[in-house]
């Protein structure tokens, strides 16, 4: 039997993800309905008012912590893929021009970070329209993935094919990418999975999770996958970072541990998602496709 190796003979790509969704949350001060119920605190206010003391939440994304993490991409030399909202990154210019001027790629995160689930065919079409032509304005380069607020329509791949996009990651049920069916479509799309239960979201989510819990089981999930990916078998990790969670300043020195013992291992590729599915649509010229659990 045939084994699968990444580039250079790697067991492992590493996709390390920050998302950017600073600048582009909820807000009455934006048009929408209410503020953003996203918390720390996990205080969701139901009249529409500013919640002036979340939207600083936010705003310490990119003044604090975008600065601690630009940090230790240059002190390790990796490469990440930024999902960005567009306005986020036209609200923060400085990080366009680092995504713009560095290794790094710019995936799509939405015009602005809210849910599309609700939106009709024509609206969420311009929704893609918008997010594309806006990060190609603030980094110079038009994006070829796409991450959703998490929810997604039966629309929402049959539509990033027609705009020209290599792959997407609304997807959980894998460690390597695959190649699935589109509803309305005869071509099938590229699947780079990402992954929720290493991401930095959890401590908003969950208030009880510490520091050192959080790198334990990122460094665990690391070591399963690097020895699964010694067999031969095709592996991949995500790891998901916001500014304003693992950029706070009780939190960045995980990140800061966990790229450490990572450079402690051989044969890893820290790469891009756009690297990573151009590899895997080269290695894989006539794809076998995988059809949903309930197709």
């Amino acid at each position: 039997m045939k084994t699968f190796t990444w580039p250079d003979d790697n067991r492992l790509a590493l996709s390390i993800v920050v998302n950017v969704e600073e600048g582009s949350e909820a807000t009455i001060a934006d048009g929408d309905k209410g503020p953003e119920p996203v918390d720390e605190l996990g205080i969701q206010l139901r009249q529409p008012i500013r919640n002036y003391s979340n939207e600083s939440n936010y705003e310490y994304g990119v003044r604090e912590g975008w600065p601690r993490i630009k940090d230790l991409l240059e002190a390790y030399r990796v490469q990440v893929t930024f999902t960005a909202a567009a306005v986020s990154l036209l609200r923060a210019p400085a990080i366009a021009r680092y995504i713009a001027n560095g290794p790094h790629e710019a995936c799509s995160h939405g015009w602005r970070w809210i849910h599309q689930f609700r939106m009709n065919e024509d609206k969420e079409r311009d929704f893609i329209r918008k997010a594309s032509a806006g990060i190609q304005k603030a980094t110079g380069k038009r994006p070829v993935g796409w991450l959703s607020r998490y929810l997604l329509t039966d629309n929402t791949r049959r539509l990033l094919q027609e705009e020209g996009y290599l792959y997407h990651m609304d997807d959980y049920s894998a460690d390597a990418p695959f190649f699935s069916a589109v509803s309305g479509s005869d071509k099938p799309m590229l699947i780079v999975p990402y992954a929720l239960d290493s991401n930095d979201m959890k401590f908003w989510t969950d208030p009880s999770l510490s520091v050192s819990a959080w790198l334990d089981y990122a460094c665990r999930s690391f070591d399963t996958l690097y020895a699964e990916g010694s067999t031969g078998q095709p592996r991949m990790m995500s790891l998901g970072l916001h500014l304003r969670i693992i950029g706070r300043a009780g939190r960045i020195r995980a990140l800061d541990d966990f790229l450490a013992y990572v450079h402690k291992h051989e044969k890893v590729w820290v790469t891009t998602r756009e690297a990573i599915a151009r590899y895997w649509q080269e290695m894989h010229p006539e794809p076998s496709v995988r059809r949903g659990l309930r197709d």
